[in-house]
């Protein structure tokens, strides 16, 4: 029960944190040319960096949440269990490299601002760090989709979420896999594609109010699962 409810407050604390951080460099950064958003970001640096801090924090509550998650749906079936863990904790360390190009964004913004030159030339790196921080992310969501494909599988069998609600959850996982494989082919309609993770944050939502308000009842799952599902080939019953 104790993890089920931290699965949930992280859920929604990962929304909150990163989502913050992604309006508070938008608003800073703008829609201007680079030299406008080299302004903007030199003037609020702090502000812009403290942004990045609640992004970098991310990672770290993702392995909490994929340890929650992971407790929660062991006793349904142990091994896809530990599927669904290492391909979250994947995500974590691929999202976490991404960051650092994002930081990377930042310094370019205010070497230009210290250093000056041609613009050309720094929207030319510019450009490699947004384009390397786009590669990563969608390397990222790609391992994210997949464990949350296994953990709402879980669930479903678990029957002690809704079942609306795991399949709704399956679905919104496996159009991120479509929308992260688009945005490697055509990369130019990224900013289409992107409207396609908007199931995926409606589901995370749902299910971090479910979880962290309900919880679950073991003894639900325990009824729900047959017996042998957690139980390794060979092993005798208890």
């Amino acid at each position: 029960m104790f993890y089920a409810r931290l699965a949930g407050f992280v859920y929604l604390l990962l929304i909150v944190m990163y989502m913050s951080g992604e309006f508070i460099i938008a608003g800073i950064v703008g829609d201007g040319d680079f030299a406008a958003a080299a302004r903007n970001a030199g003037a609020s640096e702090h502000l812009y960096r403290l942004a990045l801090a609640l992004q970098v924090l991310t990672p770290l509550c993702t392995i909490a949440l994929a340890y929650g998650l992971y407790v929660a749906v062991k006793p349904v079936n142990e091994r896809l269990a530990q599927m669904a863990l290492l391909f979250r904790l994947g995500e974590t360390f691929i999202g976490a490299v991404a960051l650092v190009f994002s930081f990377e964004q930042l310094r370019i913004y205010t070497a230009f601002n210290s250093a000056g030159g041609a613009v050309e030339q720094w929207q030319a790196l510019m450009t490699l760090a947004r384009h390397s921080h786009f590669v990563l992310f969608n390397t990222s969501t790609l391992f994210f989709s997949c464990g949350s494909i296994l953990f709402f599988s879980l669930f479903l069998k678990s029957a002690y979420l809704p079942k609306v609600q795991a399949v709704f959850g399956i679905v919104a996982s496996v159009l991120v896999v479509l929308v992260s494989l688009t945005n490697f082919v055509l990369p130019e309609h990224a900013a289409l594609t992107q409207f396609g993770f908007a199931p995926m944050f409606v589901s995370e939502i749902v299910t971090g109010l479910w979880l962290l308000f309900r919880g679950v009842r073991f003894d639900r799952v325990a009824s729900n699962t047959p017996a042998t599902a957690t139980r390794a080939p060979g092993a005798k019953p208890a």
